[in-house]
């Protein structure tokens, strides 16, 4: 992937590639939301732009001449470059889903790059937060995608929906799990 222009990266392939050319330059940050979907569902759901968020900085690093040193440059607090429909960008911190913080972050290699990422398992409580909170259906369907292609925790699922007192869409986010093939 090293040789490789933006303009023929996959989301997966840039995410990785952000996310290693930003820790080698002081920023250690977490890929989630949709871009995660996309990754743990292999492109069922597509995103367009990739959510990190910043755990902490090693040195006084600005992204944006971070980011600039690859193309990318700054419009409306999202990075965009010109050979890409990809966009980043870097909602605030704490990583956290719900009312508590993120409590498993996935590292994936890909050759000599690496990426961090939230777990298959935080990635659905992430999306069924959205549904929970704001009965968006599209992300309950992102939900089961993830769940369809990985190996998740649906107890701790389970134990975080009653945290945050929707046992009832849970129910809902189970039995739809059980109609899968």
């Amino acid at each position: 992937m090293k040789n490789k222009n933006v303009r023929d990266m996959s989301l997966k392939e840039l995410a990785f590639y952000i996310s290693d050319f930003l820790c080698k330059n002081g920023i250690e940050a977490v890929l989630t939301g949709g871009a995660c979907v996309s990754i743990y569902s292999n492109n069922k759901y597509l995103s367009y732009d990739l959510d990190f968020i910043i755990q902490y900085f090693r040195d006084k690093v600005n992204v944006g001449d971070v980011l600039a040193k690859l193309g990318f440059f700054e419009k409306a607090q999202s990075f965009y470059h010109k050979d890409t429909n990809y966009f980043i960008e870097f909602p605030p911190g704490p990583l956290a889903v719900g009312g508590e913080p993120i409590k498993e972050i996935s590292e994936l290699k890909s050759g000599a790059l690496s990426l961090k990422i939230i777990s298959p398992t935080e990635c659905i409580k992430d999306r069924l937060s959205a549904y929970y909170h704001w009965n968006d259906t599209q992300s309950l369907e992102q939900a089961i995608l993830v769940a369809r292609d990985q190996k998740i925790n649906l107890g701790e699922i389970e134990r975080w929906s009653k945290k945050e007192m929707m046992e009832v869409k849970f129910a809902e986010f189970k039995n739809l799990l059980k109609l899968l093939p």
